[in-house]
């Protein structure tokens, strides 16, 4: 049987990241693994947008968006480590980010149906059976990061933050009536916000 897709959405200090790798574990068992992964990614692509997001390399943002598309696309359909391949197996697969998420970085830079359309290819090969929005004040967000880095990257900023945010609802908005999101408010407890993520993907899993 094939295994669930499932994407934690949001800005930067939303916990996504935390939640997504704590379900991963949740859901991992010896009949049944599951994949935890995040975009960008580690393998070439995703390597380079690190560079650029730690300010190792500059890039115009137009660059930026594409890198990411393409990034996207090999993390999907890579034979050796791609999503497909893991899914195809029955693994669950749990990421850190996935298409939503270039809807809302890389608006105003590109628009967004040019960002739709860069991401269509993968969004026709593969598509979240659920997304989890984590959301939390752009205070909150500048607030956990200072609490957690020594420096800032190029999407921190409160202008970019707060610009990412606004994005993040417009795209829901696009997505309403395609995409499964669920939308958490994420300044609750971690455990509030947990046992949420948790109901609705043992829904899903156990759907008939």
């Amino acid at each position: 049987m094939r295994g669930k897709f499932i994407v934690f959405e949001g800005i930067d200090g939303s916990g996504k990241t935390t939640y997504a790798k704590r379900l991963a574990a949740y859901l991992s068992s010896p009949e049944k693994e599951a994949h935890f992964t995040f975009e960008p990614t580690k393998y070439v692509i995703g390597s380079l947008i690190r560079k650029v997001i730690t300010k190792e390399i500059v890039m115009n943002e137009q660059s930026i968006a594409a890198l990411f598309a393409a990034d996207r696309l090999d993390h999907v359909q890579n034979l050796d480590y791609g999503m497909e391949q893991f899914l195809k197996k029955g693994h669950h697969v749990i990421s850190d980010r996935y298409y939503i998420s270039s809807y809302a970085y890389h608006v105003p830079y590109v628009s967004l149906p040019w960002v739709v359309d860069a991401n269509s290819i993968a969004a026709s090969l593969l598509k979240a059976d659920i997304t989890f929005f984590i959301d939390i004040s752009v205070d909150t967000s500048l607030k956990r990061i200072a609490n957690n880095r020594t420096q800032f990257d190029l999407f921190e900023s409160r202008e970019r933050i707060t610009q990412v945010r606004e994005n993040y609802y417009n795209a829901l908005e696009v997505v309403k009536t395609s995409e499964n999101v669920i939308v958490i408010d994420g300044e609750q407890s971690m455990e509030d916000v947990y046992a949420q993520i948790l109901y609705h993907v043992d829904q899903l899993i156990h759907r008939i």
